[in-house]
């Protein structure tokens, strides 16, 4: 068959389907317009307040900033489990994406409007589209690609350029905008970004008929139901006490805890309670002893997710708010603006990524310890290290009244390779790990542990206004080397309990897939 008369959805271009650089480019706006707008977030909301002046801020103190910063990011992978359930059981990841595009175009051009009606309806806009779209723009990906296709893994390499992409443009062109003519002219170009995904992703509609559409009736009756997992919840005495009593403190929580949000943190621990009901009921349903030791490697891993970005997401936060404040940002007489340095996390992914997985690689062909459980806990330490600069520049700060950019590049740096370590390959994990039966709900819940990670972030950030910077950093290097260096010194056992899940996989050289699969957390 021609390319005269070849159908849309089959002409290639550099020998993949023209739907990948459709989705490529709808996903590289997208990023683009999701973390232009996070770089600014918690810089516009601590910026004084002015009288008719295009850089006047909230005026919010630091710890309402980071509160507000720690349910938001939160937010946004929560409400990837929704995203992707509405997909896989009603509409589709197609109409799913294009739903989530136009809620994202809407609420950056929300943003853009000076005014703190504006400020909330456009994140939380800005949250649902994130939700529809993320968790189901990477599916159409593996759809393009037959099961077989050994181009798939590229396909995926190109794609999560497009996201590093999109990340590094976004923090350096929007942080200018914003540091010249006013937070709202930031906010508005990020929206201008995901105006031009939506209008790629229409126009690319026709490379895309046979990926994304809504699920058959087969598909709908082959998911696991909530429903059923929580209706044997009341026939388990043990596991349904324990969630009561759970709920109870959750509510006791949202009546007497301190602060203005108290009731989101009863409402996020009932949420929290109704997930661990949920998880000792999957425990209860696998087949055997091999799955159910697998299941609490899996849950050790949703650990060790949590504790990774409850330190690396202080990136956006307080660091942000650091670079800031207390960082001297003066080069050859112009000062960068700190949304700036935002961009080094992408800008150090797309030029460290093979070259972490190469060396993986390497050393798993060398017969050397190169297991998931081993790469994510040197993830976490790595990550920890790059805290120690972060207490350097605390210390110079002190010292001489403010500290050097360099700090902030490096504590980047180390924080980069650290989540190259981790990120792409505990999905990987989790995914080898989970029962197939419950495929579809772990991976929902594994977000909601990237979720919660966010939001311990927030916490965390908080406490530095009493704390300080320095106490606040360098416990996070200490914790975080720690609780790496724990999950190394049981490392043997961990391993005996996923019976060789691991043992059969073999180094495929080449293959640039795992180097690029993270930019987007």
């Amino acid at each position: 068959m021609s390319d005269l008369v070849k159908p849309a959805h089959k002409k290639e271009l550099f020998g993949h389907p023209v739907g990948l650089y459709v989705l490529f480019f709808t996903e590289m706006w997208e990023r683009f317009s999701y973390y232009g707008m996070r770089a600014l977030l918690t810089l516009y909301m601590t910026a004084q307040t002015l009288e008719n002046d295009p850089q006047s801020g909230l005026g919010w103190t630091k710890t309402e900033a980071l509160a507000l910063y720690g349910w938001y990011t939160m937010l946004v992978y929560l409400m990837s489990i929704p995203g992707g359930f509405i997909a896989d059981r009603l509409i589709g990841q197609k109409k799913a994406v294009t739903i989530g595009a136009i809620l994202l175009t809407a609420g950056h051009g929300v943003l853009a409007i000076d005014a703190i009606w504006a400020y909330y309806t456009g994140l939380g806009l800005v949250i649902l589209g994130v939700g529809m779209l993320k968790p189901n723009i990477s599916t159409m990906v593996g759809g393009l690609y037959k099961q077989n296709d050994i181009r798939r893994d590229k396909g995926f390499s190109i794609f999560y350029v497009g996201i590093n992409l999109g990340s590094f443009t976004a923090s350096l062109s929007v942080g200018l905008v914003a540091a010249i003519y006013g937070w709202h002219y930031g906010f508005g170009l990020a929206g201008i970004g995901m105006l031009l995904g939506l209008i790629v992703y229409l126009y690319g509609q026709r490379f895309l008929i046979h990926v994304g559409n809504e699920p058959t009736v087969e598909e709908k009756s082959s998911d696991v139901s909530l429903a059923t997992l929580f209706s044997q919840l009341f026939k388990s005495p043990l596991q349904l006490g324990i969630v009561v009593v759970l709920l109870v403190l959750s509510l006791y929580a949202g009546f007497t805890f301190e602060g203005p949000d108290n009731w989101g943190y009863g409402i996020l621990f009932i949420v929290l309670s109704l997930v661990t009901g949920l998880m000792m009921m999957i425990y209860k349903n696998l087949n055997g002893q091999v799955e159910k030791d697998r299941y609490v490697v899996l849950l050790l891993s949703l650990l060790m997710v949590l504790v990774f970005w409850g330190c690396f997401e202080q990136m956006g936060g307080l660091m942000n708010l650091y670079a800031e404040e207390k960082t001297n940002r003066m080069f050859m007489g112009w000062e960068v603006p700190a949304a700036w340095f935002q961009g080094a996390n992408a800008g150090f992914i797309i030029l460290f990524a093979v070259l972490v997985a190469n060396f993986w690689a390497k050393r798993k062909l060398k017969g050397k310890e190169a297991s998931s459980l081993f790469k994510m806990a040197v993830g976490v330490i790595i990550m920890g290290v790059g805290f120690v600069y972060m207490v350097f520049a605390s210390l110079q700060y002190e010292a001489n009244g403010s500290s050097a950019m360099y700090w902030l590049v490096l504590a980047y740096l180390f924080h980069t390779l650290g989540e190259l370590c981790l990120s792409p390959v505990s999905l990987s994990f989790f995914t080898k790990l989970a029962p197939v039966r419950y495929m579809a709900l772990m991976m929902g819940v594994y977000w909601a542990a990237t979720g919660l990670g966010n939001k311990v972030a927030g916490i965390i950030g908080e406490s530095s206004v009493k704390a300080g910077e320095l106490k606040v950093f360098g416990g996070l290097f200490i914790f975080a080397v720690l609780f790496g260096l724990l999950v190394i010194l049981l490392l043997k056992p961990l391993k005996r309990l996923t019976h060789g899940a691991e043992d059969k996989e073999t180094v495929v050289q080449d293959d640039e897939t795992e180097g690029f699969e993270l930019a987007d957390h």
